[in-house]
């Protein structure tokens, strides 16, 4: 299924806080069809948090670097949650707190 989809970096980052790793990475992704002009989706996954993956969804390139950035800040407790289009599971709903960078 990988050698259908082709991976477009944006941002990664590693938080390091008492409980351990906290990795947030942006990609785009689109079908891997030969001349095939396909649409770009964008998500951006946070791991090691509660032992559960986030994700946010972007419709564009800008908004998905912009919802990386807001992400970040609200993992470090200097903005609020973002938000975008879907976002599962709901970060607030499980308790999670904002991370403090070792």
């Amino acid at each position: 299924m990988l050698d259908q989809i082709v991976l477009y970096p944006v941002a990664d980052d590693e938080l390091f806080a008492p409980g351990g790793r906290v990795v947030i990475r942006t990609y785009g992704f689109a079908k891997a069809a030969p001349g095939g002009d396909h649409p770009v989706a964008y998500r951006t996954w946070v791991t090691g948090m509660r032992d559960q993956p986030y994700y946010w969804r972007w419709s564009h390139y800008e908004e998905a670097r912009a919802g990386h950035r807001r992400v970040l800040e609200w993992l470090t407790g200097r903005g609020p949650e973002p938000v975008s289009a879907a976002r599962q599971p709901s970060a607030r709903a499980a308790g999670a707190a904002p991370v403090t960078p070792a």
